[in-house]
């Protein structure tokens, strides 16, 4: 399955919307996501981020050995997607390193 994280923004064909990091975390925990973009403000800051998604998956890498999912970040904040995809950045790489030991 293919996850569109935006709270404003339609998705695209064929993509399953959410609106919230729990609920985007909740189908990364099924391990039937294959690809995952993330918009960051979502209307409530308070509520979680799309960073808050990126920080789960990076810990779930490190400590349940989670095979993370194509990610893409489509979000308009410029800091915070620089942030995310840093971060996607990272848990490629802990992902990759995990598949050599």
């Amino acid at each position: 399955m293919k996850v569109y994280l935006d709270d404003e923004r339609d998705e695209p064909e064929g993509w399953i919307r959410v609106y919230w990091p729990e609920e985007a975390i909740e189908l990364l925990k099924t391990g039937k996501v294959e690809e995952i973009s993330l918009d960051h403000d979502l209307g409530d800051d308070k509520h979680g981020t799309g960073y808050d998604v990126v920080l789960w998956i990076e810990e779930a890498v490190i400590t349940k050995g989670f095979i993370p999912p194509k990610m893409k970040v489509h979000s308009a904040n410029s800091s915070a997607r620089l942030k995310m995809e840093q971060g996607i950045k990272t848990i490629i790489s802990r992902s990759n390193m995990q598949k050599i030991r």
